[in-house]
């Protein structure tokens, strides 16, 4: 991955699915960039750059804000020119949302959701396209989950926004494609991040994985991880519009 160009979208803590994509990236040679979403979180993101060390940026960007978007593509280009890797890992619903039953979702709720969840993959794809042109084609990548395809109890409106999530996938494959431009998305098993310790009842979830999954145990950053690498990577050239479940085999069961 040397010399390849890699910005990462969602990092929130050392937690996060995209840190563990990031270190890959890092590992292997990538340069990178990283947004924070507010003050708040800055100090964290700010924390893990500089474990990383050398010359990494990071920038301002609410993606429920069109100004912040621009802002942070126009600075992208300043530095770089073009792009050759975005990792989404943007997501979020309402708390109480999550708490309730699915039934009773607010309309204001679901719009959040939906808009943060889903709508932001093609925000940050129209404003990356041209600077993947620039580089020859590019990899876009998000993450789902499983309560995109199965009802998970406390998923509740995350599901149906990741539903929307992978569904957008396949559209900007579609028209992305002719620029060498790939979109997948990985779906990966339950892990302890920020968002998840938001869904009710997760430790059940975890150990149910755990003792059901083919392979016996929960999937680990370090695995999500490498398989963003992969889908960054020219290993996976032929790969757009796919789902890659990294769940240690849990999505095959009936029972």
């Amino acid at each position: 991955m040397a010399g390849k160009k890699a910005l990462i979208l969602g990092v929130a803590n050392k937690r996060s699915i995209a840190w563990g994509i990031a270190q890959a990236l890092h590992r292997e040679g990538a340069e990178l960039f990283f947004n924070y979403q507010n003050e708040r979180l800055r100090e964290n993101v700010e924390e893990l750059v500089a474990g990383l060390g050398g010359d990494i940026e990071i920038f301002p960007m609410d993606v429920t804000r069109e100004e912040e978007i621009d802002a942070l593509f126009r600075r992208v280009e300043e530095k770089w020119g073009k792009l050759d890797i975005l990792v989404h890992s943007l997501a979020y619903a309402p708390r109480e949302a999550l708490e309730g039953q699915f039934v009773d979702t607010s309309r204001e709720a679901w719009d959040t959701a939906l808009s943060v969840s889903a709508y932001s993959l093609a925000a940050v794809a129209r404003r990356a396209r041209p600077l993947m042109e620039k580089a020859g084609g590019g990899s876009i990548i998000t993450l789902t989950y499983l309560g995109s395809q199965r009802a998970v109890p406390g998923y509740n409106v995350m599901g149906v926004a990741k539903a929307a999530l992978e569904s957008a996938v396949r559209y900007l494959a579609m028209e992305l494609g002719p620029a060498n431009i790939r979109v997948n998305a990985i779906s990966a098993g339950p892990i302890k991040t920020l968002a998840a310790m938001g869904v009710k009842g997760f430790s059940g979830i975890l150990k149910v994985v755990e003792e059901k999954a083919p392979l016996r145990r929960n999937v680990t950053q370090e695995d999500v991880g490498n398989a963003g690498l992969f889908l960054a990577s020219d290993l996976s050239a032929a790969i757009t519009g796919e789902v890659l479940y990294v769940d240690c085999g849990y999505h095959i069961l009936g029972v």
